[in-house]
């Protein structure tokens, strides 16, 4: 089954079917069908009609079926670890000990967050009325998530959307939807009711864009690329929808010169090759001063050559394939390019000689030296496993190298110095920067970027303010039918 809608799997409406491909071994994990117009519109009627009695829940009543919920995908864990990895191509031991428990963690964090959704106190702040402050559901959300973290993308966006009392239409990638139809039938079974969450699995162009300009969808939710990003504004306007975007990244990596060099040179090859670099946040501009920079590039090669390939259902495996032939392909080209300027250590796609490799969507993890600052390797994402370096000399050169980009998703620092630390903190314009780590995500803290990376937050209670709208509410006090103000507008007494 293809469309999870009203609290059922059923097929797509359209006939066209879909191979999901594993692209570790180019093997076809499900046949799906997609979805049409007819099917968005049947997902958006039944989120509109499920949204009056979930909105009027109570808190403990949602938390209620999230805390079973969490018990349930616990239970499951590892058929979802299963699933993500073969349909994403991750590694099984990132799909078990990072995407499967950070989204029941998730799940859990959300279950106590929905009892603490609150307005300002009530008061009176006009001698003559009470004021109070609703935080209010904001009522159909339609969401778009990407491909790379299927799993987990699905969960930031279904979580607050409906522990904050909304219903959601969630489109996943038509290449990785499995994990979020399954999210939404394990919810289901938890006791969510039919029509709370429903997803679509359909392309773009056809399906998100019915989503997208639908009049009965309130808000749009959408992760992906800056330019698709753009597009979702646009259609966000001709409704005046409320908009949350989470965009493209790349994510400077600033080494100074009294950096522990081999925590920040450890730190380089997990930041960067997290998920095969398929990821908005994964570390992919180092900018190291100049007197760490040949060690530095010497330490990430030397870690980058004892990466070791192989089948993501092999628990030893530490990196896994890029998510097709097409991306993958993609990253080469964009490699091959900087060849051109600067020194590139390592990369390539595997062979006929390398095995079982030669039949995934494979890349060597690539370290490409002496990118100049307006480079397309430093400047462009590349979405694979390739960190881009380049020198500083001062303090001042490396937070303007860092904020050289278009991009403001993450960032890292690595210093020992408090100030120095602080003031990178500060003038680094990312809506995260680590100080001696890079990539470490939990439940309770925001996600989001600044600039082009897009606005609003993900995960924390800080994405409350994403899904609920604030409602002023005033009661006269005085009981009399001439109020003084009234005096404005005409002097007759009542």
């Amino acid at each position: 089954m293809s469309q999870f809608i009203n609290g059922k799997l059923v097929e797509g409406s359209t006939g066209e079917t879909v191979d999901v491909i594993d692209p570790s071994n180019g093997t076809v994990v499900d046949t799906i069908t997609l979805a049409g117009s007819d099917d968005v519109k049947l997902a958006v009627q039944a989120a509109r009609e499920a949204f009056p009695a979930w909105s009027r829940a109570t808190p403990a009543e949602r938390s209620a079926v999230l805390t079973k919920f969490a018990a349930l995908m616990e239970e499951r864990a590892e058929q979802f670890a299963q699933l993500e990895s073969r349909q994403a191509g991750k590694p099984i031991r990132l799909t078990r000990e990072f995407d499967v428990p950070g989204t029941i963690d998730n799940i859990a964090f959300f279950a106590g967050a929905a009892r603490n959704l609150e307005g300002k106190a009530t008061g009176e702040y006009s001698a003559d009325h009470t004021s109070s402050i609703r935080r209010e559901a904001i009522g159909v959300i339609g969401s778009i998530s990407p491909w790379n973290y299927p799993l987990q993308m699905a969960a930031w966006k279904i979580l607050p959307a409906i522990a904050a009392g909304n219903t959601i239409v969630l489109k996943p990638a038509e290449i990785t939807p499995l994990t979020s139809l399954l999210f939404a039938e394990v919810a289901t079974e938890a006791g969510l009711p039919a029509g709370v969450v429903n997803v679509i699995t359909g392309r773009g162009s056809t399906v998100g864009a019915e989503l997208l300009r639908h009049p009965d969808v309130d808000m749009l939710s959408f992760t992906g690329s800056t330019g698709v990003g753009r597009t979702v504004l646009d259609a966000a306007a001709t409704t005046a929808k409320r908009v949350h975007l989470e965009l493209g990244g790349k994510a400077p990596f600033v080494v100074f010169d009294d950096a522990d060099l081999q925590a920040a040179i450890h730190g380089a090859v997990a930041g960067s090759l997290i998920n095969t670099g398929q990821d908005c946040t994964a570390a992919t501009r180092a900018i190291v001063h100049r007197s760490l920079y040949e060690k530095f590039i010497t330490g990430v090669a030397d870690l980058y050559a004892q990466v070791k390939l192989g089948p993501t259902d092999d628990p030893t495996t530490d990196l896994g394939p890029l998510v097709s032939e097409t991306h993958r392909d993609k990253v080469a080209e964009m490699v091959e390019r900087a060849r051109g300027y600067a020194r590139v250590i390592g990369g390539g796609i595997p062979s006929s000689e390398d095995g079982d490799l030669a039949a995934g969507s494979y890349y060597r993890p690539t370290l490409v030296a002496d990118a100049t600052p307006d480079s397309e390797i430093f400047r462009d994402e590349v979405f694979g496993p390739v960190l881009a370096v380049t020198p500083f000399d001062t303090d001042d050169e490396a937070i303007e190298l860092a904020n050289d980009t278009p991009y403001g998703l993450a960032a890292s620092a690595w210093t020992k110095d408090v100030y120095r630390a602080l003031r990178a903190t500060r003038e680094i314009r990312s809506g995260c920067v680590w100080v001696n780590d890079h990539i470490p995500i939990i439940s309770e803290m925001p996600h989001g970027g600044f600039k082009e990376s897009g606005f609003g937050k993900d995960m924390s209670t800080y994405s409350f303010d994403e899904y609920t709208v604030v409602k002023h509410v005033m009661f006269d006090l005085t009981g009399v039918a001439a109020k003084p103000w009234h005096r404005t507008i005409f002097s007759r007494e009542a």
